[in-house]
């Protein structure tokens, strides 16, 4: 009877797994910040994302971790840079049996841990960030990308980016906006898992939202798709699920919503000190973000829930 009238059910086709391949490894490399997560070889991610198709989840974001970073970020537009190998290789593997997605940023390759270019003064240029998220959305659509996921925060960059894909021929190729992407606590463990560290100190809240602030996430969430976007995200997602029904009530393009890995390791620590039930938790925390309007939802949880859902 509780199944029958359920207002509300998780399943495996609401799951997209976030990964981190890592260039110069041969093999995966745990996360100690992130229990149970690993930056993948090549190998072990092709492993990896047969494993989680074979499970039914639908979809991954591939994050990329370079051996070499410099002021532009350059690895990640370049065409041999990991996360455009990692995409051809899983292309070929799996053809369309899964949704391949990528994060669309330069922290991750830039040596002063900045979502864009940084000018004299130390500050992220927005406008001259535009250029490169474009070039990087054209070397993952000519890789095989499905959706490109631009997380930066910069003014302008799904109009830009759009326009990049369009004029390559790439239309077919999606964009997950992160739209309402705070400046959290809760990211530490990821800032671990892609090998970031911001020079001297700094932090992003110039560019990500502030967290006291509700109205002003909606208004991103409204640029966005006036500006083409074809999803939008909430990041991070339990701690914002005021702005995930908000966002539900005010547009009709679907939402996703970032279970990060503050979250994740949170949970994961309270359920290896035998605190709480790790899977019933997983499962009641992943729903209540469904629950509140996301049509899919990150969540490093998305393996070994697709394991829990399965067996039920």
């Amino acid at each position: 009877m509780r199944r029958l009238v359920a207002e509300t059910n998780l399943t495996v086709d609401d799951l997209i797994a976030p990964l981190f391949v890592r260039e110069g490894i041969d093999q995966p490399q745990p996360i100690l910040s992130l229990p149970g997560v690993s930056q993948h070889s090549i190998d072990s991610l092709r492993r990896e994302v047969e494993r989680l198709a074979a499970l039914g989840v639908p979809a991954i974001m591939l994050f990329g971790v370079p051996v070499e970073k410099d002021g532009e970020g350059s690895q990640a537009w370049n065409p041999e840079g990991i996360v455009q190998v990692a995409l051809r290789q899983l292309r070929e593997d799996l053809g369309d049996d899964v949704v391949l997605m990528a994060d669309l940023c330069l922290d991750e390759y830039t040596d002063h841990g900045h979502c864009g270019l940084v000018d004299d003064r130390g500050r992220v240029d927005n406008d001259a960030t535009l250029n490169l998220y474009a070039e990087v959305a054209c070397a993952q659509a000519e890789a095989g990308v499905d959706v490109v996921a631009p997380s930066g925060m910069m003014d302008g960059q799904v109009m830009a980016i759009r326009d990049a894909l369009d004029e390559g021929d790439w239309t077919e190729v999606g964009i997950l906006a992160y739209s309402a992407k705070y400046a959290s606590a809760f990211y530490g463990p990821f800032r671990d898992a892609v090998d970031v560290t911001i020079v001297g100190g700094g932090d992003r809240a110039g560019y990500q939202q502030d967290w006291r602030n509700g109205r002003e996430a909606l208004d991103e969430i409204r640029l966005d798709v006036a500006e083409g976007a074809d999803m939008v995200m909430v990041k991070p997602a339990v701690a914002y699920l005021d702005i995930v029904a908000r966002a539900r009530m005010e547009v009709d393009i679907p939402i996703a919503a970032y279970h990060v890995s503050g979250e994740y390791a949170m949970l994961k620590a309270a359920a290896q000190n035998g605190w709480i039930d790790g899977d019933a938790a997983a499962l009641e925390v992943l729903t209540s973000i469904k629950r509140a309007g996301a049509d899919m939802i990150l969540t490093y949880l998305a393996s070994e829930v697709a394991e829990v859902l399965a067996a039920r």
